[in-house]
Formats: structure tokens, sequence, C-alpha cells
């Protein structure tokens, strides 16, 4: 096991909440995409795109080898969700962040990643290393649905004049 506050684990953390700290960009990015497209499906078809046009040039820099395509066949069927579920969250941040606010749409997200999140890694789902599900794991998750209950509670609805 990793110690919680070495430098490395220090970097992962940092790296991930930049990752995180984009999302919001997106949720907002894309909501305004399907605003000006006329429909939320053609914003998320559009969003995509862009992803792939964005990671080609990634991949071509890097001189990434083409894909084993022999190995595709023996994967489970769940290896595939990913591509489902980017295009449902896309959708979802499309049509709900507007409605809710990104405040309050991404404090649902995270509160709905880790609740699967913790699941995944308790019975080590998809391939992932088992982590034993522990009373401040529990308390963590549990404080941050605190935390998104607050959100959504202090929340003012928008009013249109």
């Amino acid at each position: 096991m990793t110690n919680p506050l070495s430098m490395s684990t220090a970097m992962l953390v940092g790296a991930a909440l930049a990752a995180g700290a984009v999302v919001p960009f997106q949720a907002a990015a894309n909501a305004s995409l399907g605003r000006a497209i006329g429909h939320p499906l053609w914003a998320t078809v559009a969003s995509l795109i862009i992803s792939l046009i964005a990671i080609a040039p990634v991949l071509l820099a890097m001189r990434t080898p083409a894909p084993q395509l022999s190995a595709v066949s023996s994967l489970p069927v769940w290896a595939w969700i990913g591509g489902i579920a980017g295009v449902i969250y896309i959708t979802a941040a499309l049509l709900l962040s507007p409605r809710m606010g990104t405040t309050s749409f991404m404090a649902c997200v995270i509160g709905g990643q880790l609740l699967t999140s913790i699941i995944i890694d308790h019975f080590g789902l998809m391939g992932m290393p088992t982590r034993q599900v522990t009373l401040f794991r529990v308390l963590g998750v549990a404080l941050i649905f605190a935390g998104v209950l607050l959100v959504q509670f202090s929340s003012q609805p928008v009013i249109k004049e």
C-alpha cells in the first residue's frame, strides 16, 4: 500500500484534481453548444468529434502503435461501456447543468461517482483491484453526500424575467 502522504501520491492527487477541475468547464461548454446547435444529442455528437480531433495529433506525436484489434474479441462486454458512459454523461450535462446550475449538477455527479466507485473498489469489479470498504472511506463518502445535499438545498431556482 502506498503512503497516503508521499510525494508521488500528492502528485497523483494533484493530477486528479486538475482533471476534475476541467469537468465543470466541459458541462458548461457543452450546455452552450447544445443551445447553439439546437439539440443536446447533436451537441453530444459534436463534443465527441471534437474529442477525436483533439486526441488524434497526440497519438501521432507520441508515435503510439496501432491498436491490437485481435484482442478485441476476447474483451468482456463491460469493456465497451466507457463510450456509452461518456455519451450519457455529456448528454446529462447538456440537459441538467443549465437547469440545476453547474455546482449542483457537479455535486450530484461527484456523489454518484463516489457511490459507484466504492462499490467497484469493494468488489473489484471490471478488473479493478479490490479496496476494502472501511469506516473512514464510508465516512468520507457520507461527508461528501452531506455536501451534495447542502449544495442542492441551498441552490436558488433561476428566476426568468
